[in-house]
């Protein structure tokens, strides 16, 4: 499994600089007060890692791991935890410069603000993980960035009708009572999509032909 891991972390070392430039470029333009660097640096991690996907493909790796002990099961798995290090890693990072910038321009830190923004970014991230990586394994790279954006655009269109046919103030009003519970509840939901895509993505990738 360490080796997997190590494997995926190699394959996208070369972004590496990549992402400690984007850090830097988004720091400065907080400094600035041109946008917040919550938002974007997580996201970057699970399109990173998809980039390994791509590296995977051109080397034939597939067809070498699967003669591997385990190696349809710790080739998965490995690129779950990898992404999940990479992103956990740069939240923490994220969050540390949030903070700095936030004193830095108003000579005060709002902690709860920031950590629950970026709580909501890593919840994000994490959703937009689970249901990307299935995909890419049942259909490859290419496909799959056709079938995400029709998911995207779908999920744009219920939401676009719910908010139309749905009065969804009542809803968040019944909801209320859990606003005290929402962050271990997120938590735990996240846990079990994370699960759930990992079990999907093994169950596609042990079936696979390659």
């Amino acid at each position: 499994m360490i080796g997997f891991i190590k494997k995926d972390l190699a394959m996208i070392k070369s972004n590496f600089k990549l992402l400690g430039v984007l850090i830097v470029i988004y720091a400065i333009m907080g400094l600035m007060e041109k946008m917040d660097i919550s938002f974007i640096l997580p996201f970057m991690c699970v399109m990173i890692m998809i980039s390994s996907f791509s590296y995977d493909n051109y080397n034939k790796w597939d067809a070498y791991s699967i003669s591997l002990p385990n190696g349809r099961k710790n080739s998965v798995k490995s690129k779950y935890i990898t992404t999940l290090l990479m992103t956990f890693i740069v939240s923490i990072i994220t969050t540390i410069l949030s903070f700095i910038i936030s004193y830095i321009n108003t000579q005060s830190i709002n902690y709860e603000q920031i950590l629950v923004t970026m709580f909501g970014t890593v919840f994000g991230t994490l959703l937009v993980l689970t249901i990307m990586y299935p995909i890419i394994y049942k259909l490859g790279v290419e496909k799959a960035r056709i079938g995400i954006f029709l998911i995207v655009f779908g999920i744009v269109i219920i939401g676009s009708l719910l908010a139309n046919f749905v009065d969804l103030s009542n809803i968040l009003k019944a909801l209320a009572f859990l606003e005290d519970y929402l962050i271990i509840i997120l938590i735990l939901v996240a846990i079990i999509m994370v699960y759930v895509s990992y079990k999907i993505s093994e169950k596609i990738y042990l079936k696979k032909e390659f």
